[in-house]
């Protein structure tokens, strides 16, 4: 395979890498905001109930469930930081293998090639050894 040749590839792969990352991030992102609707929602209805009852409510059980919606509430400020930090990650790992392809185009080929045949081997490997199981 000559340099030119593995720079074409490379430079051929490079966007579909680029998209396979922004679609990553972009499902993590929407499975951190469906996670977080979904709690708030939960969160909301439980502030609704408790205030139909908090007539009844023992003030000890209103301080605990007041304790109980803070501390959910700051488990979802948490779950966005580290959705925040996942991003990150995960555009610098992009920009980084972007750049490791582009300056590397031959070596790039050479380890997306290998490690191809590396998942190969251990599929091929685990289905014979799922029919020899049966």
């Amino acid at each position: 395979m000559t340099t030119n040749t593995a720079t074409k590839i490379a430079h051929d792969a490079t966007p579909a890498m680029r998209h396979a990352s922004d679609e990553l991030l972009k499902t993590a992102g929407n499975a951190v905001d469906s996670t977080r609707d979904y709690a708030n929602d939960a969160l909301d209805k439980a502030e609704s109930r408790i205030r139909e009852l908090r007539g009844s409510v023992d003030p000890v059980v209103d301080m605990l469930t007041s304790k109980a919606q803070k501390l959910a509430r700051h488990s979802l400020d948490l779950a966005s930081e580290a959705k925040y930090r996942a991003e990150r990650s995960l555009k610098n790992a992009s920009r980084a293998t972007t750049r490791y392809v582009a300056d590397q185009p031959l070596r790039s080929v050479l380890i997306a090639a290998a490690v191809g045949a590396t998942v190969a081997l251990l599929i091929s490997f685990s289905r014979h050894r799922n029919r020899n199981r049966y």
